[in-house]
C-alpha cells in the first residue's frame, strides 16, 4: 500500500510519525506523498494542534519546515551508534524486495525510530549509503505479485493452510497442494516456503515466485508442529535442496586453495593441504543442483573424486559445454 491509497485516519497517524524527525519535514514533501492539496494538509495540521502537541510551522508557502517542538517526549528508545548501522545493513541486504510490503514495511519500521537516534550519532549518521553498503547480487523479482506475498506471510502469521498451485521450474502443469506453511527462507537473493505438504505428510521447500496460485484458508488454523526445526531441513544442504548426504570429496589445484581455504562452505568441511599447494576439501552433503553448479564454476581448477555419480555429472556437463565451441557444434 503506498501513502497516497491510505484513508484519512492512516494518513493522520503517518503525517503525526513523519513530523517527528529531527530536522522536521516541508509541507510540500507531505502534500506530495500523501497527495494532498494544500487547504486539506492545513486541516491535518489543525487535528494535531487541537490534540495539544506542540507543532512548529516555520517558513512560507509550501517551503515551510513543519516539526514538532525539541522537547517534546518523542519516545522512551534510544539507539546506539551500533544499532542504527545494524538496521541500515538490515534494510541494503534485503533489497531485492523492493517493491513489496516487506520493504515498505521495513521503510516504515527504520522511519519510526529516526526520532530514536541520540544526538550525539545523529552527524555519525549521514551519509550511510555511501560509506556503507551491500554489492546487489542477481535477484528474484517479486514486484509483479505482492498480494501473493501477503498471503504467504499471513498464513504463516495465523497458522492458516493453504490451497496452491505450484509450477514446476522447466514449466508444464502446475501441481495443486494442500499447504500448511512452516518457515519463509531466504536463499540467494530468492524466497523459498517450507511447508508440510498434507497428502503426503511430508514437508517440502517450494520457490515462491513459482506459485501460481496461493490461496489461505482464513477460518482453518492447523496446529504449528513443537518439534519441527527449520535448520534441520537444511543441515546435510550445499543451499536450498534437502536430501540424503552423501561424502564429497574435491580437490583443489593450488591457484585455487586460497580462496578454498578462506571461507566456511559447510559445518562438515574438512580441509587437507596437498604437496603441490593444493587442498583437498571433503564434507558430508546433499548431491544436488547448486552442489554441481558450485563445483563446475571452478572450471579446471578442480577435480571431483567421490562420489563417482558427481564425478561423472561434472565431466558430461564440462564435455558438453565444451562441444559447444567446436566446429561441429556451430
Amino acid at each position: 500500500m503506498t501513502d497516497d491509497s491510505l484513508n484519512k485516519s492512516q494518513k493522520f497517524v503517518r503525517i503525526f510519525e513523519i513530523v517527528q524527525r529531527r530536522g522536521g519535514v516541508t509541507a510540500q514533501d507531505l502534500m506530495g506523498r500523501f497527495d494532498l492539496d494544500a487547504r486539506t494538509l492545513r486541516r491535518y495540521l489543525s487535528d494535531l494542534k487541537d490534540l495539544g502537541l506542540p507543532l512548529r510551522d516555520e517558513g512560507t508557502g509550501n517551503d515551510r519546515v513543519l516539526s514538532l517542538e525539541p522537547s517534546y517526549a518523542r519516545s522512551g528508545v534510544q539507539l546506539t551508534l551500533a544499532e542504527v548501522l545494524s538496521l541500515h545493513f538490515g534494510r541494503t541486504l534485503f533489497t531485492f524486495l523492493d517493491g513489496t510490503s516487506f520493504a515498505a514495511d521495513l521503510e516504515g519500521a527504520i522511519e519510526r525510530l529516526q526520532p530514536a537516534i541520540a544526538r550525539s550519532t545523529i552527524d555519525l549518521t549521514r551519509d550511510l549509503d555511501r560509506k556503507f553498503m551491500a554489492v546487489p547480487e542477481h535477484a528474484k523479482d517479486y514486484r509483479s505479485d505482492p498480494d501473493k506475498l501477503d498471503e504467504i506471510v499471513s498464513a504463516l502469521l495465523y497458522s492458516n493452510p493453504a490451497d496452491a498451485e505450484y509450477r514446476p521450474a522447466r514449466g508444464g502443469f502446475g501441481k495443486v497442494y494442500r499447504l500448511e506453511p512452516l518457515t519463509l527462507a531466504t536463499y540467494r537473493q530468492g524466497l523459498y516456503l517450507f511447508a508440510r505438504d498434507v497428502a503426503e505428510d511430508k514437508v517440502k521447500s517450494f520457490a515462491v515466485e513459482r506459485f501460481a496460485r496461493f490461496s489461505r484458508l482464513r477460518r482453518e488454523r492447523f496446529d504449528y508442529p513443537t518439534a519441527y526445526d527449520p535448520h534441520a531441513i537444511v543441515a546435510d544442504s550445499f543451499g536450498i535442496t534437502s536430501g540424503p548426504p552423501e561424502e564429497v570429496v574435491a580437490r583443489f589445484t593450488p591457484d585455487q586453495a586460497i580462496f578454498i581455504r578462506e571461507r566456511q562452505w559447510h559445518p562438515t568441511q574438512r580441509l587437507e593441504p596437498l604437496p603441490d599447494g593444493g587442498v583437498r576439501l571433503r564434507m558430508r552433503v546433499n548431491v544436488g543442483p547448486e552442489l554441481r553448479e558450485w563445483l563446475l564454476g571452478f572450471g579446471t581448477h578442480v577435480r571431483v573424486e567421490g562420489p563417482a555419480s558427481l564425478a561423472d555429472q561434472v565431466r558430461d556437463a564440462h564435455r558438453a559445454a565444451a562441444a559447444l565451441y567446436t566446429d561441429e557444434a556451430s
